[in-house]
Order: C-alpha cells, then structure tokens, then sequence
C-alpha cells in the first residue's frame, strides 16, 4: 500500500469537532477495509493557528482514500502521495 497525506482548512473548528473528524476517518477507512477496499488510518497532524490539518492514510489507491473523506463528510484541498520520515525510535 501507498502512504498519501490529505490536506484540510479547518480553521475555527472546535477540539471536540476535530475528534469527531478524526473518528469519523477512522471509522470510515475500517467500513472501506470491511467491504474490500483497504484503507488505514495513521495519524494526522493538526496546526490550530492557522487550521491546517493533514491526514496519513495507507491505501492501495488516492480515489480510495478521497472515498473514505467523502463517506465521513470531511472536506479536503487535495490527496497527495508522501513519504514518513519519522525517525526510527
């Protein structure tokens, strides 16, 4: 599967709603998975002075990842291929 990191604008939104957001994504990609199309949920990264947010998913494809987003309701700029460079522990 290929890494991709969805971008969001959500400026104004309250910490309550932004875990709603998150479980929501996260429910959606294991409904995704369930009916065959694999979709996993990492982690996202969320800057609250300026409301960016952005999403790591491992899909075998961009559309199935921008399927989940829509399926949960949660708007998006655009659904790239990246890369983690987190530092090994």
């Amino acid at each position: 599967m290929t890494l991709y990191m969805v971008e969001r604008d959500l400026r104004g939104i309250a910490m309550e709603q932004l875990a709603a957001a998150q479980g929501a994504a996260i429910a959606q990609a294991q409904a995704s998975t369930e009916r065959g199309t694999s979709v996993h949920y990492v982690r996202s990264l969320f800057t609250p002075d300026d409301g960016c947010c952005r999403c790591l998913f491992e899909a075998d494809s961009p559309d199935a990842v921008r399927a989940v987003n829509d399926a949960a309701q949660l708007p998006y700029a655009r659904v790239v291929p990246a890369m983690d460079l987190t530092a090994p522990a």
